[in-house]
């Protein structure tokens, strides 16, 4: 609520085109290891890992996705080390 009993607006998250090409090509490289399956995606909206090893390894991705998302990159180069 914005104090005036109205739901305010969500916030918005602009994300930086090198992050957006640097989770691209994390996907890209975990599909051609197969690490995950090639109908995996990294779209617009959302990310679709299938097939991904463990829990484990699962929450490693999606915290370095997350992070990257917020201009972190250094996350996703461990969890993704054949990045450029």
């Amino acid at each position: 609520m914005d104090g005036q009993g109205r739901c305010a607006p969500p916030p918005q998250h602009t994300i930086t085109p090198t992050a957006e090409d640097a989770v691209r090509e994390a996907v890209a490289l975990l599909i051609r290891s197969r690490e995950i399956r090639p109908d995996s995606a990294a779209g617009p909206v959302d990310f679709v890992l299938h097939d991904v090893d463990s829990e484990g390894r699962a929450r490693e991705l999606a915290a370095a996705l997350h992070a990257a998302l917020y201009g972190d990159l250094e996350p996703l180069t461990r969890a993704v080390p054949l990045m450029s």
